[in-house]
């Protein structure tokens, strides 16, 4: 019997037909086996690490405030367990340039219940029995017996108190402004600084700014913070809609692919022209609004970004970003009209795909929980890792001093020779550190906390992918569908990609992962390098950066197909990377012409939901519409639950159209490869639906327009065949 011929494909490979291949391999191996060990490794490390700083660190650093002794204030199961407050004893030495380098003020801070609400210095205070024994609130053990003098030169007690406020757990002098612009403190413009001098009010302004310098953040964090404990059911309906909504567009596809996708693109338009009318609205209605005109650059960062919302330069970048999305995406219509029916076609038989595996539209919740877990122990694991530290006390004067910024001790300070070279120093504590073999490696800790972040993250990705393609392969190559598919087929791929393909999963997230990181190093260099003027180090850097961003984008796109080929042939990783690059280079215009264009439509999608539930969450905690006037919570900023679901919704639709993605991407390698295994004859039928073969015919008169010379790559011409036997 005569040797059957192989059949050339587009670029002169030869390809045999294998009559008893029906899809995913079942019969396969272990690959990749040295990453999978490897993996499992770094994964066994990863846990050591975490116990580590679980047994070291100490999250309360973060929670609590720290007094000069290194205490937590308001530490439950303590002696200052009542006394959550700080208090500064000279609020005005915060004003110091070394708050901005050290993130400390040079002045004694203890733990108090409650912030001083009065004048008083310790010199009238003295005097005075019922005073006395207020101003000891303020003040440290062991006055007894002490004169004024002695208290002030041991640094037992605050030369004065003022009225304050607490803000962040921390006692601020209680400043406010007149009419006239005056600054006042407990309403009065001046005030006695205890050492026989009357301070301007306007004095306190310096030392409150720095002292907050490294806390101001937390003012607008506690009230995103109120903002979501006031909305939150809001948000979860808000999420609820966007999931019905996806789903619902999802059912709509399985059924109605074709109008459905141009009703997504005119809707898009639409939404996007609202958009567009809705912010010329407002930009017209602040014309004459006093201060409106001020730019961004003048405005500068505002902790309230509703100030933003009052700036018509504002609402003309909003118009000119929707505008220009409006415009790409009419041009891109027009030019693809052609494209997009071919596309349609795809959608229509992915639908069917999805509708024999419904259960691979839930599968992304479990990528959710895994990926949930994933960060869940990286952010624990870096709390505890940056709280491992000992509590570091340091050297603060105000005059010159040799010993400046040197380590002491605060127990035994008072008769150290630095105090006695130095009188009016102080011992405070300054951060946390250490000299340990375990502090001096806390950074390479962190940096492998982070490593291994990247790694089992994009794993958890990674093997959803693997698992998709897989179930979907299993009903391309099912001859008589869905009869010769497997049962289960999510779960049988599920298993496959867990028990064989470890290594390969392991491997590509591995790559990924080192891209990502050294992305991450250079930002940091960036970051660190803001102040220099070198053009040429932030032309580099710029550079880097491009090339990595297009380096991670490239690897992500090989690593995607790859997994497809793995988990239908059973190779390791590089030869899957390689047959996927070389099948997709030989099917560079199919590419173009359906996957792209298909994910450009998926796109629309998921912003046609996001746009749809981003409205509807704008107008209900804007109060713009009456009818939820009453019914919205009253927030600071009403932009952050609309935020939250609109990023929330993104997050959603994503998850339900990433499966879409995936079954199309799938679906489409199958097809690529069916088309050079197959000629459609008897013999060697195609095994696509015959939808898909009307694809076929079609996309073929398009590249035949497109290139005229070429002949077909699925049915090579029979005297090119002949001068290749």
């Amino acid at each position: 019997m005569p040797e059957e011929q192989p059949y050339y494909g587009k670029h002169g490979e030869p390809r045999k037909h294998d009559p008893t291949f029906k899809g995913p391999i079942y019969n396969r191996g272990c690959t990749d086996i040295v990453c999978c060990i490897l993996f499992i490794i770094c994964i066994l490390g990863y846990f050591a690490v975490g116990i580590l700083a679980w047994s070291q660190g100490d999250p309360r650093k973060v929670i609590y405030p720290t007094d000069s002794r290194g205490q937590f204030c308001g530490q439950a199961g303590t002696p200052l367990e009542k006394k959550s407050l700080l208090f500064y004893f000279n609020i005005m030495k915060c004003a110091s340039p070394m708050v901005l380098l050290e993130f400390q003020c040079p002045t004694t801070q203890m733990c108090v219940e409650k912030c001083p609400d009065k004048f008083m210095t310790l010199l009238k205070a003295y005097t005075n029995k019922e005073d006395f024994k207020y101003y000891k609130n303020f003040c440290k053990e062991g006055l007894e017996g002490l004169t004024v003098t002695q208290i002030l030169s041991s640094g037992l007690c605050p030369a004065m108190l003022m009225p304050s406020k607490p803000f962040t757990r921390r006692c601020f002098p209680a400043l406010g402004q007149k009419k006239g612009g005056e600054i006042t403190v407990g309403n009065n413009s001046k005030f006695d600084d205890g050492e026989g001098n009357i301070r301007d009010a306007k004095d306190l302004l310096a030392g409150v700014k720095n002292a907050t310098v490294v806390i101001e953040a937390r003012q607008v964090a506690m009230k995103i913070f109120e903002d979501y404990t006031q909305s939150w059911y809001w948000i979860l309906i808000g999420l609820v809609i966007a999931m019905l909504v996806s789903l619902l567009f999802i059912i709509l596809l399985r059924y109605l692919a074709g109008i459905m996708v141009w009703v997504m693109i005119v809707m898009v338009i639409l939404v996007i022209g609202y958009g567009i009318f809705h912010c010329s609205m407002e930009y017209v209605s602040l014309k004459s609004e006093a201060g409106s005109n001020v730019t961004l650059k003048d405005l500068g960062f505002q902790t309230d970004f509703s100030v933003y919302l009052h700036i018509r330069q504002t609402w003309l970048a909003f118009i000119i970003i929707l505008a220009i999305v409006e415009i790409i995406i009419i041009l891109l219509l027009i030019f693809l009209r052609n494209r997009i029916l071919i596309a349609i076609a795809l959608i229509k038989e992915a639908s069917r795909a999805i509708g024999h595996v419904m259960s691979a539209l839930f599968y992304p919740l479990f990528t959710f929980a895994l990926l949930s877990m994933v960060i869940a122990y990286w952010a624990v694991t870096a709390v505890f890792l940056s709280t491992s530290n000992q509590p570091i006390y340091k050297v603060f004067n105000e005059t010159a001093c040799d010993h400046s910024r040197k380590i002491c001790e605060p127990a035994n300070f008072s008769t150290s020779s630095m105090k006695a070279e130095c009188p009016d120093s102080k011992c405070l504590f300054a951060f946390y550190g250490g000299e340990t073999v375990y502090h001096k490696y806390l950074i390479g800790l962190q940096f492998y906390n982070v490593f291994l972040f990247f790694w089992c993250a994009n794993f958890v990705t990674a093997l959803g992918q693997m698992t998709l393609a897989g179930a979907f392969a299993s009903y391309y190559w099912a001859f008589v569908k869905p009869d010769d598919m497997p049962a289960f087929p999510v779960f049988s791929s599920l298993g496959r990609s867990l028990r064989y393909h470890t290594g390969s999963l392991a491997f590509g997230s591995l790559i990924l992962s080192i891209v990502q990181i050294i992305r991450v190093l250079l930002e940091y260099i960036d970051h660190k390098l803001q102040g220099t003027q070198n053009k040429c180090t932030k032309f580099l850097l710029c550079c880097l950066k491009c090339c990595f961003w297009c380096l991670e984008k490239f690897i992500k796109f090989i690593n995607r197909n790859a997994y497809i080929m793995v988990a239908i042939y059973g190779k390791n990783f590089c030869t899957s990377a390689k047959d996927a690059f070389f099948l997709l280079m030989r099917n560079m215009i199919r590419v173009a012409v359906l996957d792209k264009v298909t994910d450009f439509l998926l796109f629309l999608g998921k912003l046609l939901i996001v746009g749809l539930v981003g409205i509807f969450a704008f107008f209900f905690f804007s109060g713009r519409v009456k009818a939820f006037e009453n019914t919205a919570p009253n927030l600071h900023y009403y932009w952050v639950p609309i935020l939250t679901v609109v990023v929330g919704s993104y997050l959603i639709a994503h998850g339900f159209f990433s499966v879409y993605a995936m079954c199309v991407d799938t679906l489409f390698l199958c097809f690529c490869e069916d088309l050079e295994r197959n000629d459609g004859s008897p013999a060697r039928p195609y095994y696509m639906s015959a939808s898909l073969n009307d694809i076929l015919l079609e996309n073929k008169a398009v590249e035949e327009r497109e290139e005229p010379t070429q002949s077909s790559p699925h049915q090579p011409d029979d005297q090119d065949v002949q001068l290749k036997q």
